[in-house]
C-alpha cells in the first residue's frame, strides 16, 4: 500500500503529469516493478520504499509493484496528462487547440480539420 501519494485520486487513479515526477513512498520495501506502457510512464527505484514515477506521454496504463515473497504492494492505473493550469484553449468553430505556456506558449494538442 502507498503511504504517501498525493496522486492518487478517489477513483484510484494516480495522475502525473507528463515530463514530471512524482514521487511514491511505500510501507514496505519493492522488489519488483511493473508498468504496463513504459513508453506513457516510468518507475525508478529511488531506494527500497521510494518509486518515482514519471509521466513521459499522454494516456493510461498501469504500475504493479511487488514485494520480495511476490505479493502486490500496489496494483493501479496510471493517467498521464498534460497540467491545465499552465494551458490555453483556442476554439475556431469546430477546431480546438491546445497550448502549453509553461513558460512560452507552443502547441500542444489540435482536434478538428486541419487547415
Amino acid at each position: 500500500m502507498v503511504v504517501s501519494a498525493p496522486a492518487a485520486a478517489a477513483d484510484d487513479i494516480l495522475r502525473v503529469y507528463m515530463n514530471s515526477a512524482r514521487i511514491l513512498k511505500l510501507d514496505r520495501p519493492v522488489s519488483k516493478v511493473i508498468v504496463g506502457n513504459s513508453e506513457v510512464a516510468d518507475a525508478t527505484v529511488a531506494d527500497s520504499k521510494t518509486i518515482v514515477l514519471t509521466g513521459r506521454a499522454y494516456g493510461t496504463t498501469n504500475l504493479v509493484l511487488l514485494d520480495a515473497d511476490g505479493n502486490a504492494i500496489v496494483d493501479e492505473r496510471i493517467l498521464v496528462s498534460i497540467d491545465e493550469s499552465n494551458t490555453v484553449r483556442v476554439y475556431k468553430a469546430t477546431d480546438r487547440t491546445v497550448l502549453s505556456c509553461t513558460p512560452n506558449c507552443e502547441q500542444h494538442a489540435q482536434t478538428g480539420s486541419p487547415q
